[in-house]
């Protein structure tokens, strides 16, 4: 399948992204009807974005079907800077034991990386994806 090409991701966009935040995102489900779910996530190196999450779940179901999505990343200490993308599908993990070693790792990320949330997370039904930004709406300095 054809993707669109990534969007060019700026510097300063790059070191808000790599930032401990907590998106929004927003998956479209049946009857085109929106839906949002707060997740982590972690910026790769090669500017796509790694998001997981348990099995079944609604929003992972509708990303893994529509192949698309649109996150929005808001400051933590200034709710009105903020950085929204549109992105799609690139990659599926569903090999359970590499998407909870994803899950793991952002739980180490978020400093939820006690060891009960570790084992627990290790005996989960996982699924990750990593996601090509295609667009950027960058609120950072208005």
């Amino acid at each position: 399948m054809d993707l669109p090409p990534p969007a060019p991701l700026p510097d300063h966009v790059r070191e808000f992204l790599e930032r401990e935040l907590y998106p929004t995102i927003a998956t479209v489900g049946g009857g085109r009807a929106p839906h949002q779910a707060v997740i982590w996530y972690r910026l790769e190196p090669d500017g796509r974005i790694l998001v997981n999450s348990r099995s079944p779940r609604r929003w992972p179901d509708e990303l893994q079907r529509e192949r698309q999505a649109s996150l929005a990343f808001t400051d933590l200490d200034d709710p009105m800077r903020w950085v929204g993308v549109q992105a799609v599908v690139e990659e599926v993990i569903d090999d359970v034991e590499q998407a909870r070693e994803d899950i793991v790792g952002l739980a180490e990320r978020y400093e939820e990386d006690d060891a009960e949330s570790v084992a627990s997370f290790r005996t989960q039904q996982r699924i990750s994806f990593r996601l090509r930004i295609i667009a950027i709406a960058d609120h950072l300095d208005d």
